[in-house]
């Protein structure tokens, strides 16, 4: 994880840089152009805070080989962790998205609450997937 908050926080730190060189380049112009210095700093905020999340992590874990000078790659070998192999519930979670952003985007409250129903039993499918159907594992 240390080298996972090394990139955050020093893509934050660019963006901080951006911005503040953004606002003075577009202040110097003529007005302040708040739109795009808002959004790099936002941007900026986010990796910051990614960065805090790893650099949190980092300190609680041992080092990865990844993280030390003399880890070899066989060190890293082995399972990772697991991986669905293929599910329809992100479809479903985005189409339900999708029919939500349309109802908010139309001001139709009646599309807006079907679609985040739909998006609370797409994610809820998502997150079970595992744990109930034919995918559950079976009892000894």
């Amino acid at each position: 994880m240390k080298t996972e908050y090394k990139i955050f926080t020093g893509v934050a730190v660019f963006l901080f840089g951006a911005a503040l060189v953004y606002g003075l380049y577009t202040n110097g112009v003529g007005q302040t152009e708040w739109v795009g210095t808002v959004a790099l700093i936002l941007s900026g905020l986010l990796c910051a805070m990614c960065g805090g999340f790893f650099w949190f992590v980092a300190r609680r874990i041992d080092l990865r080989p990844e993280d030390r000078e003399d880890g070899e790659i066989a060190e890293g070998a082995g399972e990772i962790g697991f991986f669905s192999p293929g599910s329809y519930w992100p479809f479903g979670l985005a189409l339900a998205a999708s029919i939500a952003a349309m109802g908010l985007v139309f001001w139709m409250w009646w599309l807006l609450a079907l679609g985040l129903v739909m998006v609370i039993f797409a994610a809820c499918g998502l997150l079970f997937e595992y744990y109930s159907g034919t995918r559950h594992p079976a009892e000894h």
